[in-house]
């Protein structure tokens, strides 16, 4: 058994000239290119894919070599996985020629055997270096371009996989860094194995799936929590990236700024035992993506009041006009294309590549002192209630039930309350899910309503644009509107202070 470890890109078919002008400034071991066939098995009801087994037997020339790949981890494009590969004489699987232990429980192997038939094929060229790097490490650079064959179905590879040979996982990243310099690169956790999955099956797309909550346990001490969160975070970001790529929705875009917004907090939680220097750069580069971002949520409040040609300004005189004036302020947002571009950009790619490499290999420990390292080896328990604890102590202080706030009260207290709400992601996991659910769940739909407010804000820009009874009109529907928002607002609230902390029951 070999583990794989392996860095995926999708690229253009002209990317390859990028690679012979890079590769060569570092030692090449070797070079050479080949052709590659490749057809992929499982039974009628896909129980090997079910177990995330995948099998597969590769041609090259008169080669044919049988390979199975079972459940491993990816991190940010990083594919991990146990593979094991026999010499074989034919395209027909002979399930013998592997060790009896890696299949699945519930079926013979010889029942398995029966069951297996072709699902689709990979067929593409290959060229191959072989890469010296400083530190002694070797890494395999694969360029692949070719064809992903279902039936009569077909989709293009074109892609770029850097193989760990030996040496250490960081070279994977140093490379990886040399390549995407000028761009033009994008992380995949996608396998050509579930590209061909996706084509047998008719996969239309990937739809947009809200952050839930990190799956922490008792058992977890402070830093595997750390280490999940941001994993999950990395898992849910470059989903929603692919599910953008395939087909653009501005839900996927809302999942990654919500993926960065974890991210984000995730090291403000735990920044009282990983010293701020230790994630410095991350949390610059991640704040600049932020920013880069920060118009999804006024294209959002823009989409919502253009919907069926304007129905939230139905009742106003002057509906088509602002209408009108509307969508020539969302098409001044950037576009697919541009969303598109930045997502194969030099500096996007590289926070990924810089953030997976920093959880891979745990890099804020060479900043801790003992203190932090027993903190860090702690209960989760205590830790979490005690962060818990903080946020909750800076809600009460944002939303006094005592006082009646008024709209810009809340607005200045959203981005604050939403990151509240990320801490929790981390940590409800551990408590009763009920009681979690009473607390969340009025917090939510405060900040929701705090999303409401702001969607009145374009609108209002347009007040001065009209005159006469038609602006008194449009001032008179916004200031209903506000009142009826902040009315819900102030029962929501007083709902939320009511609930009795989960982390305290």
């Amino acid at each position: 058994m070999e583990t794989e470890i392996e860095l995926k890109f999708f690229v253009s078919p002209q990317f390859s000239e990028v690679l012979r002008e890079k590769i060569p400034h570092n030692k090449i071991l070797q070079h050479s290119s080949r052709e590659l066939g490749n057809i992929y098995f499982d039974t009628p009801d896909n129980w090997l894919r079910e177990h995330d087994i995948g099998m597969r037997i590769r041609r090259f020339d008169d080669v044919y070599v049988q390979t199975v790949k079972t459940s491993g981890r990816v991190v940010a494009g990083l594919h991990q996985r146990p593979e094991y590969n026999a010499e074989h004489t034919s395209d027909d699987p002979d399930l013998s020629l592997h060790p009896e232990d890696i299949w699945p429980e519930g079926r013979s192997i010889k029942e398995l055997g029966g069951q297996l038939q072709p699902l689709f094929a990979t067929n593409f060229t290959r060229e191959l270096w072989l890469v010296g790097m400083a530190d002694g490490s070797q890494v395999e650079v694969a360029f692949d371009q070719g064809l992903v064959v279902a039936g009569d179905k077909s989709s293009p590879i074109c892609e770029v996989e850097l193989e760990l040979k030996s040496g250490q996982t960081d070279a994977l990243f140093t490379l990886a860094r040399q390549l995407c310099e000028d761009g033009g690169m994008r992380l995949g956790n996608l396998s050509k194995a579930a590209r061909g999955y996706r084509l047998a099956q008719g996969f239309t797309g990937s739809e947009a799936k809200a952050l839930e909550l990190v799956e922490v346990t008792q058992q977890d001490n402070v830093e595997s929590c750390f280490i999940k969160s941001l994993e999950y975070a990395l898992a849910h970001w470059l989903y929603h990236e692919q599910a953008y790529v395939e087909s653009p929705s501005m839900d996927c875009l809302h999942e990654i700024c919500s993926s960065l917004s974890f991210v984000r907090q995730t090291l403000a939680v735990f920044g009282g035992i990983v010293p701020r220097r230790a994630s410095a750069i991350l949390r610059q580069e991640l704040k600049w993506l932020e920013q880069e971002l920060g118009w999804i949520k006024s294209a959002d409040y823009l989409d919502d009041l253009t919907e069926d040609r304007g129905h939230a300004l139905r009742k106003l005189d002057a509906q088509k006009a602002l209408v009108k004036q509307l969508h020539v302020m969302r098409s001044d947002l950037p576009s697919e294309n541009e969303v598109l571009q930045l997502l194969e950009s030099a500096r996007y790619t590289g926070i990924i590549l810089d953030l997976s490499r920093w959880v891979l290999t745990k890099g804020w420990q060479p900043f801790l002192d003992d203190k932090a390292s027993n903190a860090m080896s702690g209960n989760l328990v205590s830790f979490s209630q005690n962060q818990l604890d903080r946020t909750w102590a800076e809600l009460v202080s944002a939303f006094p039930v005592e006082q009646t706030l008024m709209p810009e009260d809340y607005i200045d207290e959203h981005y604050h309350l939403n990151r509240s709400l990320f801490s929790g992601i981390c940590f409800a996991a551990l408590f009763d899910q009920e009681s979690r659910q009473a607390f969340r769940l009025p917090w939510a739909d405060l900040s929701q309503g705090i999303d409401e407010l702001l969607t009145l804000a374009p609108v209002r820009e347009l007040v001065g644009q009209l005159e006469g009874e038609e602006q008194e009109q449009l001032q008179r529907w916004l200031e209903r509107q506000q009142a009826s928002i902040l009315h819900a607002m102030e029962q929501t609230r007083a709902m939320c202070m009511e609930v009795q902390p989960y982390w305290k029951s």
